[in-house]
Parts: C-alpha cells; structure tokens; sequence
C-alpha cells in the first residue's frame, strides 16, 4: 500500500498526473472532446449546434486550453512530428497555423502579425505577434512592424 501512494504522489509531483488532458473541456460557449480509438485519436470542437471533428494519429492527447472563459486554444502534435495550432473565437473566427509558425514563451503565444488583423479587437491583447513569416502573399506592412516581438 505503501508503495502505490509513493508512487502516486511521485507522479503527482512530477506533474504527469496534472499534464493529462480530459477527455471532455469546456470554454464558454465551446466544448470540446477527445478519444483515442486505436491508433487514431478524434478530437471534437461543438459550439452551439456547429461541430468539427478531426481524427489523426498523435503524440498524446489535443491539449485544450481556454481564453478568457471565450476563446478555445487547441494544439495537437502529430505521431510524426509536426503539430497545429488553432484558436476559435465566440464570433465564429478560427485560426489555425503549424506549430513551427507559432512560439510560446513563458504562458504567452506569438503568433504572425498578419493574425492580428483577424483577432477581435477584444482579444488582440491575449497574445504577442512576431514578424518572421514575411511573404509576397502576406506581407507585413512598415506600420504592423512595432506590434512584433521580433
């Protein structure tokens, strides 16, 4: 007996335990589920009578995280390697980028400043922007240049 609770709150100081996703979240308006069926993990967004669902081989568990009790984060590493990085917002917006095109620093994401753009005022200030991603289809303009961290 002794042994299980060592070993339980090994694992619990460790911060494995705390790390598990749930299988169900909830954001606002936003729900959120995941299952494991075999090798495929499914993953569902539901927002009022709106569904998405995504399936994909994965690393672990989506990893959900919510936005000041509105806006709904979810990232997913696949099996291979790469991930992605999407954010749904009450007024319908979603962004979605690969992971390699957004940084988290400390408990903040950056993500291009050509997002900035399609953020909801409201929730412009939630993340910090950066201007690595400068392309002749999106150019960043002289003006959005002071908006990034670098």
């Amino acid at each position: 007996m002794r042994a299980i609770a060592g070993v339980l709150i090994a694992t619990l100081a460790s911060g494995h335990a705390l790390a598990q996703t749930p299988d169900t979240f909830a954001c606002g308006s936003f729900k959120a589920e995941s299952r494991r069926d075999g090798q495929l993990t499914r993953w569902t967004i539901a927002r009022g009578p709106e569904k998405t669902t995504e399936q994909g081989q994965l690393r672990g568990a989506p990893r959900f995280e919510c936005l000041d009790n509105a806006a709904l984060v979810v990232e997913v590493t696949f099996a291979a390697g790469t991930g992605t990085f999407a954010v749904y917002f009450p007024d319908g917006t979603e962004l979605t980028y690969g992971r390699q095109q957004i940084d988290h620093r400390g408990n903040r994401y950056v993500l291009p400043i050509q997002a900035k753009a399609r953020i909801a005022p409201a929730f412009q200030a939630a993340f910090d922007y950066h201007c690595k991603m400068d392309m002749p289809l999106s150019p960043i303009s002289p003006g959005s240049r002071a908006d990034c961290l670098f």
